[in-house]
């Protein structure tokens, strides 16, 4: 908050050293303050003397001034309070996951950090220190960026309702911090880990785990498998990877099916030993069907579905029944904690890479939208070739050898 002089310059005179007088000098009064007002607009006040315009100077930067007083409420504002307004005023134009998404990672990874912080206290300090936590915890770089952008995107509407007068976020170089990370998985287990797991699974779920480690599907899409020919042909030896079941407690009734992570629908390869097991999952254990809401085609319908894996009472899985399900089989089998369903998935791709599949086919049966993300997840799986020496020399020494010998200068004249 500068104090203007208007009746002078900063260029000074060359002879005298003293401050050129202004166009102003001599009228009206001399003394400007600049200041930010407590709807974060710029203002300034003038003064006939310059102790007068120190005082309020002053009083403008301590936050005593009533022109940068912020009203009561709106000091006492927590981050949770103006999300809430956030997302109710917003939601309506959602798509249906947005509209589970949002209020999940709200509930998940924002209000335990900043929900009882008031808005307009939270800083870069606090920024970079939440993603710091995210990082050393192992959170996964596409996450730590959906939660940010999440963050940022209120933030930034909290500036526009001039409810603070700067985002934080703005200052944070999401890239540069993540540049340094690396997509491959931290954790991935062996053959022998893997045939643990199956051992301490009950029936009812082995052909889960194979579906994870022998075809790479994400838990979400081995839940939503149906019997039948739209997810599985055998006679073709083709799974299609055509819907996940998901869970909303504030749509569809709680449970529906969608599209896979990403819109990565495909058709790839039925595994020889997957299919066994498939099939004696339907023989001994059954699917069990369900009235189910179903929004692949983009638009909803409900149909009857004949769900492959339910719980040991025939109802549908939550993530969160999942996730204690899997924390006593996980400990059972001798997994560490950063063994997830997921892991299965890094199982089977390291596997084809490392068994010299083309990372091509690797992209393909995963279904990843780029082969540069496949490359970056399990580069280090590459088999690694020797380059043999003087290669490209000793090439370029045979086909100059065979070619016609020039003429000489000779030759020419």
């Amino acid at each position: 908050m500068p104090i203007d002089d208007l009746w002078f310059l900063k260029k000074r005179d060359p002879a005298t050293k003293k401050p050129l007088p202004s166009k102003r000098h001599g009228r009206g009064k001399r003394w400007r303050v600049r200041y930010v007002d407590a709807d974060n607009d710029d203002r300034e006040k003038l003064f006939d003397l310059k102790r007068d315009a120190e005082v309020f100077d002053l009083a403008c930067r301590s936050g005593v001034a009533p022109q940068v007083q912020v009203k009561r409420e709106e000091a006492r504002l927590t981050f949770a309070e103006y999300a809430q307004r956030w997302r109710e005023s917003r939601e309506s134009g959602w798509a249906t996951e947005t509209r589970r998404r949002i209020p999940q990672n709200l509930r998940k990874h924002l209000l335990p950090v900043f929900g009882e912080k008031a808005i307009r206290s939270i800083n870069l300090t606090d920024v970079l220190s939440w993603l710091g936590r995210l990082l050393d915890e192992g959170t996964q770089k596409s996450s730590v960026s959906l939660y940010f952008g999440l963050f940022k995107t209120i933030m930034n509407a909290a500036v526009i309702d001039k409810v603070i007068p700067d985002n934080p976020c703005n200052s944070v170089k999401l890239a540069q911090i993540l540049r340094g990370l690396s997509r491959a998985p931290k954790w991935v287990p062996t053959s022998d880990q893997v045939l643990k797991l199956v051992d301490v699974v009950p029936r009812c779920f082995r052909a889960a785990i194979w579906l994870g480690a022998g075809e790479g599907l994400r838990l979400g899409e081995v839940l939503g498998l149906e019997d039948g020919p739209r997810c599985a042909d055998y006679d073709r030896g083709e799974l299609h990877v055509v819907q996940q079941l998901r869970h909303s407690p504030t749509h569809y009734g709680g449970f529906y099916l969608s599209t896979p992570k990403s819109g990565s629908v495909g058709t790839v390869d039925l595994d020889a030993v997957v299919a066994e097991e498939l099939t004696a999952h339907v023989a001994n254990v059954g699917p069990v069907e369900f009235e189910l809401p179903d929004i692949t085609s983009g638009e909803r319908l409900t149909r009857r579905v004949a769900v492959l894996f339910t719980s040991s009472r025939g109802k549908l899985l939550t993530d969160t029944y999942w996730s204690e399900l899997w924390a006593d089989w996980r400990e059972a089998a001798g997994w560490p904690k950063e063994g997830t369903f997921h892991s299965l998935r890094h199982f089977f791709a390291t596997t084809l890479m490392s068994n010299g599949v083309e990372p091509q086919e690797v992209q393909k049966a995963l279904r990843h939208a780029n082969l540069r993300i496949t490359l970056e997840t399990y580069v280090h799986w590459l088999p690694k070739k020797d380059r043999p020496r003087g290669l490209v020399g000793g090439l370029l020494r045979q086909a100059g050898s065979e070619r016609p010998e020039a003429p000489t200068d000779q030759d020419r004249s």
